[in-house]
C-alpha cells in the first residue's frame, strides 16, 4: 500500500471510533494520542474542563483525511522554532 506509514485503522479497538464525524473507512488511528495535545494552540478545537484539562472529544484533526500531513507539518514547524530559540 502506497504511503501505508500515514494510515492505520484499528476497527477492533473497543473505542472505535473514539471521535464522531469521520467515515469509518477514512478513520485514521495512527495518532491515537494526538502529538499536538501539549501545545496551547494545537490547531484543533479542544474545550477546557473546569480543571483546565483539554477535552479533545469533539476534535477529529488526527483522525480525518489529511490529518497525518497537518500534524507532521506542525511538528516540523514547532521543532524548527525550538531549534531557533535554542541558538
Amino acid at each position: 500500500m502506497k504511503h501505508s506509514h500515514r494510515f492505520f485503522s484499528n476497527r477492533d479497538c473497543e473505542y472505535f471510533p473514539c471521535h464522531q464525524g469521520v467515515p469509518d473507512e477514512d478513520y485514521n488511528c495512527l495518532f491515537c494520542f494526538c502529538p499536538l495535545y501539549f501545545l496551547n494552540d494545537c490547531g484543533g478545537n479542544p474545550q477546557r474542563t473546569a480543571q483546565g484539562v483539554k477535552d479533545c472529544s469533539a476534535c477529529t484533526l488526527p483522525h480525518a483525511p489529511g490529518g497525518y500531513d497537518r500534524i507532521m507539518q506542525r511538528l516540523r514547524a514547532e521543532f524548527a522554532r525550538m531549534r531557533e530559540a535554542k541558538d
